[in-house]
């Protein structure tokens, strides 16, 4: 079950889209498709959660900053708008900041080039006192796995794989872990081969101290364990088009519409899935504006 509706501050960009309707489009009305495009392009929310999941330690607070999906080049995300990403994610003054994969557009809609080192240098400007990490999503593995990793390399962004670290104070330490993606090799048609190892990234955990699991796809979920305090997800971008009082169109994920948004609750465990920025499939949003979650974890 999804708890509760975040809070959400719009903030409008100064972009433009200046886009046509196609693919979904198909199935809108003109104007709705035209809205969708600038939507995609105008839009910016900051989305609330604020949660103290079983595990967490009483007076422990922690704030998160969740960037995913960034798919730089898109018709939503040339330069400029990735700047206005990275300035609205600082401006939220968290404690830890969350790249959740996805870090540049593969589809025939890219209006602008951004090469690696451009968006890279970008997402270099974050700042957050427990530091920047960063995990792959299956975009990066399937179109430029070796340029996405060197770009983030050469900003000094850990990209974490089936890997865990402790951060934070003394008395107030907590684990950040980091999946190796889902769908990492496509073998064929809706057969993939992921390179994610849950026992063994939760095995590199040596203190009782709660953790936070990210993982780009939603889908580990169920096999998710009470000991991790919260996971974060991307992926699915929030079902990218969403009309009212229907499922998602487009929900990238074994469970459909299951996993596709939101804080998700299941036997006492907790999931925040990100509507994420970007496009994919098709160059629009309607009724999934591109967001950034800030999440509140209180003890």
């Amino acid at each position: 079950m999804t708890a509760g509706s975040p809070a959400r501050l719009t903030r409008r960009g100064l972009l433009k889209a200046g886009l046509g309707a196609t693919g979904v489009a198909g199935i809108m009305l003109p104007g709705t498709a035209a809205y969708a495009a600038m939507e995609a392009a105008n839009s910016l929310v900051i989305t609330d959660y604020q949660l103290t999941p079983p595990g967490w330690p009483p007076g422990q607070r922690l704030t998160i900053a969740v960037v995913a999906d960034l798919h730089a080049g898109g018709p939503n995300m040339g330069l400029s708008r990735i700047s206005q990403v990275v300035d609205a994610a600082n401006a939220l003054s968290c404690d830890l900041t969350v790249l959740l994969g996805d870090f540049f557009a593969t589809h025939k809609f890219i209006t602008e080039h951004v090469a690696h080192p451009a968006w890279a240098g970008e997402l270099a400007r974050l700042r957050a006192p427990l530091g920047v990490y960063a995990i792959l999503g299956n975009h990066d593995w399937w179109h430029d796995l070796k340029g996405v990793r060197a770009a983030l390399e050469q900003v000094r962004i850990p990209v974490m794989e089936n890997d865990a670290v402790l951060l934070g104070e003394s008395g107030r330490r907590f684990w950040l872990a980091g999946l190796g993606d889902q769908l990492a090799y496509r073998l064929g048609h809706r057969q993939f081969r992921g390179v994610d190892d849950l026992p063994g990234t939760l095995g590199k955990i040596t203190t009782a101290d709660p953790v936070i699991l990210m993982a780009h796809e939603p889908d580990i979920f169920p096999e998710v364990p009470a000991r991790v305090a919260l996971t974060l997800a991307g992926h699915t971008h929030g079902g990218q088009i969403r009309l009212p009082m229907v499922p998602p169109v487009w929900a990238p994920s074994s469970y459909g519409a299951r996993f596709a948004y939101g804080h998700i609750v299941k036997q006492g465990r907790h999931m925040i899935v990100s509507g994420g920025l970007g496009t994919s499939i098709v160059p629009m949003r309607l009724g999934m504006p591109p967001e950034i979650v800030r999440v509140t974890l209180n003890g």
